[in-house]
This record gives structure tokens, C-alpha cells and sequence, in this order.
């Protein structure tokens, strides 16, 4: 297939706000293509490189921009020729590298039309942002593989990538949807938990339910089949070389072939209470030894969830089952803390899941999460069986710019530009703040946002928009000065959010409705 097409795909889906528009689209764009190109397309289109980062920023970019490179008359790129430079571009290093680049970018350039170098130019620049999310391409590949998208969605949980599903099924059709389940040692995505604003609140929507304390730790999936063990962040990075501590306990545990869901958190051996996150995230991504990492924060797994144990898949089984599967596998201090809730409408029941809301904070917690007895565990999906409490507004929200610092935070970037998620798959900015960000998290956000940085006018440092954090705020108030019409008042960052992608940033939907 030709790169053009693809482009001209883009194009269309950012002009249209109309879902079935773009899943029409979609679904004649992965009709036409080879099943083996229905990967790149998918990436390509949701602004992805299958090669991650490549090294090409807009250093790079300014010296082959139209006009300096004039475009193609027509159009010649394959979709497999670009992906080829791509990986050309990633093996690049060392000596010379930025001249290399250089040189390759300029190739594809001056092999494209006017559409392909401006595609081109976004999806190096990490500017995609047309609406063609996951979801969005789920349902335009089964419509063109004529399979039911929920048929597709189950597989594509259980496989954890669309990408490999859409491949198998657009080449042989519904059939191939049966082999795709969870295997012990693949990852899969983890369910996720829509927001309640109070445990009351929570009880009243569920039923029967458990409330258990939201912990402020790392997402962990860990697979253990024999001695092999494997751990998987919630965005499936394999992250086991650096937890030698959950090896351990997965190793200890009374089971085989098994799929435990969890957190991976720290305790203050003075106090006993849960360090904060960042110094979590600061130990799992050290580049140090791991042996010294572990001596100066050692970490504890904690466990909420199985997915598979014995070789038994238990992802269709209630909450309450999987939970009884999990007991006899883990000792109690290996297990979330939890109260269950047989009845929210028994007096005092609802009194009494406030109460542990209360303990929770109290033992230095976040919050709760409640949790329907009967619910499956839906991998991948953001259910409404799961519902997180928390004390305060909080929003995870995408940095798009920041600002360089003054006085003692001269030479570090400062004041974050911050922005929501809209429906099109851009990003609305609600406002700035500098405030809660420790020392350590100006060194770090320093570094990473150069990495991303698209533009430097020596005040504004605009970048790609990838970098998430988590700010708290006491509410909103009107403004005329951001899109949305709205902006945070006094929000304060409260951590750097790594684990979590732009995709997964809350919505301007979720702000106007108030968190």
C-alpha cells in the first residue's frame, strides 16, 4: 500500500467529528490493505512508531521541511519502504548520528508527495492527533474482517494488541478469533476503573460489592509457569530484571501458571506508612544496579486480582470467585486490605464503607476502589463494576509546553502548560502551574521534556504531547483566556504520572463534569 493513502486517510478522519465517519473510513482503508500491513496502519494513523523513539526531533526536522526539500509529483512511498527507513533511523548512534538522520529523513522526503511530507512531518513530530484511537480502529477492522466488534474487542484484550489481532483476522476471518486467549507469560491489558465521587455514591450503583484501598503504587501484571517469571507494567513493558522482590514472592507462591494483578508500592520502615509514588517510579526506572536500587528502597507487591491460576483461565469468573482463588495462593499480607459490602442497603452498611474510606487515608493510602462482587475481569476496558474514590479533584493531564524558570529554578523548565484530552484526539490546555513540583521532579521533567521538545523561543519550550502528571486542584472557575472556557483553580502537581500515556489522559468531558 501507498503511503499516500494512508495519508489521505488522516486527513479525512481529522476532518470529520462523526464516530461512524471515521470507523467507515478506517474500515475501507484496512479492507484495501494486506493483512500484513494492518499493523503499520494502525500505528501510523494513531501517530506510533512500531520503533518507538527514533531519535528524530524537530532538530532534525527544520532542515528538511518544505521548502528546503521540494516534494515528489507522485506518489511512490510504500507503507513497508517508510517503515524501512524508520528502522534505519532507530539503529542509528554514535558519532555523527545527527548528520545520518539527517540524511535519511531527507530521503524520504524528497521521495514524497506534498500529503506524505506533511504526514510525514506530524507522525515524526508526534502531531497524529486526528481521532483515529484504538477504539476507533477496532471498529473499522471489524467491520472490514465483517466479525462482531465485540467478538474483536475480547480478543484483542486477551492478546493484548490490536495490531497482531487485526493482522490475523483481516487474513482469515472470524475463525482465528477462538485462538486468541490469555496464555500465561503474554501480558494483557489491565481492567481499569471509572471514578465516584463518594464511597456512598459508589455502594448505590454496584450492589453487592467489596471496597479495597487504592494503593499509590506501580501497576504490576506478574506471570509466573515453573521458575519463569515475568512482570509486566500496565502499559506491558516487562520490567522483571528490575523487581527482583516480586520474583521472589511469585516464586513462593502455592500455585502454577499463574496471572496475578497488582501494585508494586514502598513502606517508611520508621513510620510504616506507603512512600510516595515517585520515589516508586524513580527506583523502577533507575539505571543504577538493581542490588543497590533494592538496598536503598526495597519494594513490597500487593495483590488485588488473578487472572489465571493452575493453568485455569479465571477472567470470566465473579470478582468474588477469583478473590477466594487468590487467598489460597497468597498469604493475607501479600493481599489488598478489604471490607466486603454483602448488602449497600443494610443499615450501617454504607456508614461502615465511609469508615474504611476514612482508614484507608488515614494509613496513608489514596483511596478506595469499589468493586462489584460479581463482576469478570474485562481486560482493557475502563468498567463500570470498578469505581475509584478519591478525597480530592485530581485529573491526569498532558504537559504541552513549559515555561523556563527564574531564581532558584533558573535553567530548569517550570511552569507547566496542562491540557485535557478532547474528543478528536487533540489536547486543550486548562492553564499553568508550577506549584508541587520537589527539586527532583524539576531535574526530571527537565530532561524528559527536552527530549519531547518541538520549539524553544527561549521563555516557551512547546513539546510533543506524551508527558503525563497527575495535578490536584479545588475546582473550576470560569475563564475566556482557554478553550474550554474553563480553568483549574489552584492546582498543584502532585506527581509525574511515566506509567500512564497521553491516551489515557482524563477527557475535557470528564473536567466540565466536574472530575
Amino acid at each position: 500500500m501507498l503511503l499516500a493513502r494512508v495519508a489521505d486517510v488522516s486527513g479525512k478522519v481529522a476532518a470529520t467529528s462523526a464516530r461512524s465517519r471515521k470507523i467507515g473510513l478506517l474500515a475501507e482503508l484496512f479492507a484495501e490493505a494486506a493483512p500484513e500491513e494492518s499493523p503499520l496502519v494502525i500505528a501510523y494513523l494513531s501517530g506510533r512508531l512500531p520503533q518507538g523513539r527514533i531519535g528524530v526531533g524537530w532538530s532534525v526536522l527544520k532542515h528538511v521541511v518544505p521548502p528546503a526539500v521540494g516534494p515528489a509529483a507522485e506518489p511512490t512511498l510504500t507503507l513497508a519502504g517508510t517503515d524501512g527507513v524508520m528502522t534505519e533511523l532507530a539503529a542509528v548512534s554514535g558519532a555523527g548520528a545527527q548528520a545520518r538522520r539527517e540524511r535519511l529523513v531527507r530521503g524520504l522526503m524528497e521521495a514524497a508527495t506534498l500529503s506524505e511530507q506533511e504526514f510525514l512531518i506530524r507522525l515524526l513530530s508526534g502531531e497524529v492527533r486526528q481521532g483515529a484511537l484504538d477504539a476507533i480502529a477496532l471498529e473499522g477492522v471489524a467491520r472490514a474482517a465483517e466479525v462482531a466488534p465485540e467478538e474483536l474487542r475480547r480478543a484483542v484484550m486477551l492478546e493484548g494488541s490490536l495490531p497482531r489481532v487485526a493482522r490475523a483476522v483481516l487474513a482469515e476471518g472470524a475463525a482465528v478469533l477462538d485462538t486468541f486467549t490469555l496464555r500465561v507469560g503474554s501480558p494483557v491489558q489491565p481492567m481499569l476503573a471509572h471514578t465516584a465521587g463518594s464511597v456512598t455514591e459508589a455502594l448505590g450503583g454496584l450492589g453487592p460489592c467489596v471496597v479495597e484501598e487504592k494503593l499509590d503504587g506501580i501497576r504490576i501484571q506478574v506471570h509466573r509457569l515453573g521458575e519463569e517469571v515475568r512482570v509486566y507494567t500496565r502499559s506491558l513493558d516487562d520490567i522483571t530484571d528490575r523487581l527482583p522482590e516480586v520474583v521472589a514472592v511469585a516464586l513462593e507462591t502455592r500455585g502454577d501458571g499463574l496471572v496475578l494483578d497488582g501494585e508494586v508500592i514502598a513502606v517508611d520502615p520508621a513510620t510504616g506508612r506507603p512512600m510516595p509514588f515517585q520515589d516508586i517510579a524513580s527506583r523502577v526506572g533507575s539505571r543504577v544496579d538493581v542490588a543497590t536500587a533494592r538496598a536503598a528502597l526495597p519494594l513490597s507487591p500487593v495483590f488485588f486480582d488473578v487472572l489465571a491460576a493452575d493453568g485455569r483461565v479465571l477472567v470470566d469468573l465473579p470478582g468474588e470467585e477469583r478473590h477466594r482463588v487468590l487467598a489460597r495462593l497468597l498469604p493475607e499480607p501479600l493481599r489488598v486490605r478489604r471490607s466486603v459490602v454483602a448488602d449497600p442497603a443494610e443499615p450501617g452498611a454504607a456508614e461502615a464503607a465511609e469508615d474504611f474510606f476514612r482508614e484507608a487515608l488515614a494509613r496513608g493510602h489514596e483511596g478506595v476502589l469499589v468493586k462489584a462482587l460479581d463482576a469478570p475481569y474485562v481486560a482493557g476496558r475502563r468498567g463500570r463494576s470498578w469505581l475509584k474514590v478519591k478525597p480530592v479533584h485530581t485529573l491526569d493531564l498532558v504537559v504541552l509546553a513549559a515555561e523556563w524558570g527564574h531564581g532558584r529554578r533558573t535553567g530548569l523548565l517550570s511552569n507547566l502548560h496542562l491540557g485535557a484530552r478532547a474528543a478528536d484526539g487533540t489536547f486543550v490546555m486548562l492553564g499553568k502551574t508550577f506549584k508541587g513540583l520537589t527539586d527532583e521532579m524539576l531535574r526530571l521533567q527537565t530532561e524528559r521534556l527536552g527530549e519531547l521538545a518541538v520549539s524553544d523561543d527561549g521563555f516557551t519550550v512547546r513539546v510533543r504531547p506524551e508527558f503525563v502528571v497527575e495535578v490536584a486542584y479545588d475546582g473550576l472557575q470560569r475563564s475566556t483566556r482557554y478553550p474550554a472556557g474553563v480553568t483549574l483553580r489552584f492546582a498543584r502537581v502532585l506527581r509525574h504520572r511515566p506509567d500512564k500515556s497521553a491516551a489515557e489522559a482524563d477527557t475535557v468531558e470528564r473536567v466540565l463534569a466536574g472530575g
